[in-house]
């Protein structure tokens, strides 16, 4: 291997390129490796354009070796009649190197040093907080469970699982730190927009019976009857959590905005952004907190709770616009059997009285919005209907206000009737068709005065942050928490929160192609088998996503057998910054 470089009008870039044979039988190269611009590399290396040159060569010289001993040829013996090794570990994880990398650019090693500054403690800070981010992803269990998963690592911990519990409550009390710093540090990695910040809240249940000072009974989430402790996360436009905090579950969500508002603005230089919610985080108070200092909001609003005056000029089919014209359309006009209108979003504003703000309604409309919502609603008729057992009776009882149960009435039979003094329950056509009202609508507030379509694509990105706690909940294991000190329930949420966050920058690196059900899964099947004496063979499938994430990273695990060299290399690589 051998370098090169190439010159541009404003810099000079530094490669090193591989010489090889074609199929043809023709001698060519391609690029192994790009090392930067010479300037950037002056400023690390702090040298001249000479010392650069040399230091490349050096590391094409490093790489040619590296390369030789992975393509050397292995040849292994094994024996029918041997018994393998008693209790001796076989297979290990190589999906977490990918992890690794990331967690090592989000600067893991330096966030710990200046914890470490401020207390006493022997252990391995650094590695319990990186181990538990893999587990959290790889193998979400309870901390003990955690720990045992990570001896199924290449990296078997050098700590034992009492450090685990100890530095629980240290990470505890460093978490507003950490998520500044991993905040600032994730910019090397992705530059994080934050002109538009996201926040909603939801809650864990525990596996308790008696609520105390921070687990309190409150309305959960999932419907069930345990105590919860509530969470409100901050989210920036392209979906990278941002901020999180706690608090107990009986508290009122919209209390949790404005304490966690003001530490994202002080600590982590965001002053000026467009605040996002829900209608159920959308207060007077927090609306008016964020109509000052540079910051505006894009609130959802239900048009179920509007003033009867105010939601018939919203459903009043007249005077909506169709994004992008300011030509008036009837809705009623409209043929929603045409590709272009089926696709198409309509709009109009209606000024909302306010003393303290100047705020507007935007109320829209989407043809494709309303086909998907009558075809969940015919879905939960159907359902409704499977309820009725066969003498006329509702199966069971019912809560939820989104059961498909609410379509159901309870008729009377007079005395008079075959079956007097019973009760039968059938179809409420009345209920369906108030619903049907409001097929294809939905509505904002905001105090921005401008363009409806930055509003409205705003707003479109809003399921990101329920994906978020989707992710944590289903494919992360977040609840139920088994844990009970309320440090360590802390540092339990501060561990979900980093593992999204990693998730998140893969899935950013991956270019949002694969699902995260796709990647979790691929990550979490990347096992080796290790061949004493030899090295490791890899027993997971090869995809397209194994090799981008090879291609991305710079290092292979999915060669027919990876010597022990070779895998430290890779596991030494995967730390770099």
């Amino acid at each position: 291997m051998h370098i090169s470089v190439k010159k541009t009008k404003n810099n000079e870039f530094i490669y090193i390129q591989q010489s090889f044979r074609t199929s043809a039988g023709k001698t060519s190269s391609k690029i192994f490796r790009s090392l930067g611009t010479v300037d950037d590399l002056k400023d690390q290396l702090k040298t001249d354009r000479a010392g650069v040159l040399a230091w490349a060569r050096k590391e094409a010289e490093k790489d040619t070796e590296e390369f030789k001993s992975e393509n050397e040829k292995v040849t292994i013996s094994l024996l029918p009649n041997i018994s393998i090794k008693k209790d001796c570990e076989r297979e290990f994880n190589c999906g977490y190197l990918f992890l690794q990398s990331i967690c090592s650019s989000l600067r893991f090693d330096n966030i710990v040093r200046n914890i470490k500054a401020k207390h006493k403690f022997e252990y391995d800070l650094e590695a319990i907080l990186s181990d538990l981010v893999y587990a959290r992803v790889l193998e979400p269990s309870s901390k003990a469970n955690s720990y045992d998963y990570c001896r199924k690592l290449l990296e078997s911990p050098k700590y034992e699982l009492h450090d685990v519990y100890r530095a629980l409550s240290v990470l505890a009390g460093s978490s507003d730190y950490i998520q500044s710093e991993v905040y600032q540090n994730s910019q090397f990695l992705h530059k994080r927009k934050t002109d538009v910040l996201y926040y909603d809240c939801t809650n864990y249940y525990f596996e308790i019976e008696q609520e105390d000072e921070f687990r309190k009974y409150g309305k959960s989430k999932e419907n069930r009857p345990n105590p919860i402790v509530g969470m409100g996360l901050f989210m920036d436009k392209e979906g990278f959590p941002l901020a999180f905090g706690l608090h107990p579950g009986n508290m009122n969500e919209q209390l949790t905005l404005q304490p966690l508002e003001k530490k994202v603005i002080s600590d982590f230089n965001c002053s000026e952004f467009i605040y996002c919610s829900d209608s159920g985080l959308g207060s007077a108070k927090n609306k008016l907190f964020n109509d000052m200092g540079n910051r505006s909001y894009v609130i959802t609003q239900s048009l179920k709770k509007l003033k009867a005056e105010t939601r018939s000029a919203a459903l009043d089919p007249a005077q909506y616009r169709r994004v992008g014209s300011k030509a008036f359309i009837d809705l009623r006009d409209l043929d929603e059997s045409d590709p272009a209108v089926f696709d198409s979003i309509y709009y109009k504003e209606i000024p909302v009285e306010s003393k303290a703000i100047s705020e507007t309604m935007i109320v829209t409309y989407s043809p494709k919005y309303k086909k998907y919502q009558r075809t969940i609603r015919d879905n939960q008729i159907q359902r409704a209907e499977h309820m009725i057992d066969s003498k006329g009776s509702l199966k069971s009882s019912r809560r939820n206000p989104n059961d498909p149960a609410r379509f159901l009435k309870k008729t009377a039979v007079t005395e008079n009737g075959e079956a007097a003094g019973h009760t039968f329950c059938e179809i409420d056509e009345e209920k369906i068709a108030q619903e049907e009202m409001y097929d294809g609508f939905y509505a904002v507030v905001t105090d921005i005065e401008g363009d409806v379509n930055q509003i409205i694509e705003i707003n479109k990105r809003r399921w990101q942050i329920e994906e978020c706690f989707r992710i944590m909940k289903t494919d992360f294991n977040a609840r139920p928490v088994y844990l009970s000190r309320q440090d360590r329930i802390e540092a339990h949420f501060l561990i979900c929160f980093l593992s999204l966050l990693v998730y998140r920058m893969l899935e950013a690196k991956l270019d949002k192609k694969y699902t995260a059900e796709q990647i979790i899964d691929t990550l979490r099947g990347m096992n080796t088998l290790a061949v004493e004496g030899y090295g490791y063979i890899p027993a997971y499938k090869r995809t397209d996503l194994t090799d981008k994430l090879h291609e991305l990273f710079g290092f292979h695990t999915d060669r027919q057998i990876i010597t022990k060299k070779t895998m430290r290399n890779i596991i030494k690589k995967s730390k770099n910054k």
